[in-house]
Order: C-alpha cells, then structure tokens, then sequence
C-alpha cells in the first residue's frame, strides 16, 4: 500500500542565522576614478552611503534590485511632494545596509530646480554626515 508523505510531524525545526558581512571593501578614489586600496568600518560605511545615493535603483542589472535610490522621477514634482519623497525614498535606500540603524537632522534648501538634503546617518561606527542634490 502507498502511503503519502508527511509533513510537520517528522521534521526538525530548521533554524536560521543571519550573519553580517564584513564592511572591508575596496577604497573608491570618487575624485580620480580609481580604486586605491581597502577600507573598512566607518570609511567603508560612508562609500556606500554615496554608492547608494548615487546609483539609481533599477537601472544598473549588475545591482541587486534593493540596492540604490530612486530620485530620478521626481523632476517635474511640486516642491513639497519632492522633499517629504526625498526624505523617504533615501531612508529607504539607506536602511537596506545593516550598518545603517537610522536617519534624522534633516534639512531641506531649494533652489529653483533643485533641493539639496542634508541629514545625519547613524551607524554602528558612528555618526556622519551626508547630503544628496536632487533636480527636480
């Protein structure tokens, strides 16, 4: 007689545990170009905290799809809608690094098709400063 298999009863609980990745990575020289040595902690936080605010999500396929921001589509946008999605949108980009525990300190200044945002990132290594331009 065939017998169906069963499930719940017989399996062990499989447990999972979630490992951070080391922060030592590759130094970005934004001003040349060109990659000079490694980094690691709080240097290596504040080159993702760039990557991640400039690298557009969705448009690049070597990026995972969580990784970046998505500020393009608000050129054309009132004002006010632009700052309270620019504050989301980056808070949302930034959270997805675990290194990253929060955002605040936001400032806004407009000009007539821009607004800079400027705002304090908090990490496990510390705090640090940061700002995006954004055309709108």
């Amino acid at each position: 007689m065939a017998t169906l298999p069963t499930t719940g009863d017989d399996l062990d609980l499989i447990t999972f545990a979630v490992e951070t990745q080391p922060s030592y990575t590759h130094k970005l020289d934004i001003d040349r170009n060109r990659v000079r040595g490694m980094t690691d902690e709080r240097d290596a936080v504040l080159q993702a905290v760039y990557l991640i605010l400039n690298v557009e999500r969705y448009a690049f396929p070597i990026y995972s799809r969580n990784y970046g921001s998505e500020l393009s589509d608000l050129i054309g946008k009132p004002k006010d809608y632009a700052m309270s999605e620019i504050k989301r949108r980056i808070t949302e980009a930034l959270l997805q690094d675990d290194r990253i525990t929060s955002l605040d300190g936001w400032e806004f200044e407009m000009g007539r098709n821009w607004v800079t945002a400027r705002f304090t990132v908090h990490t496990i290594y510390g705090d640090v400063s940061a700002q995006k331009e954004v055309d709108i």
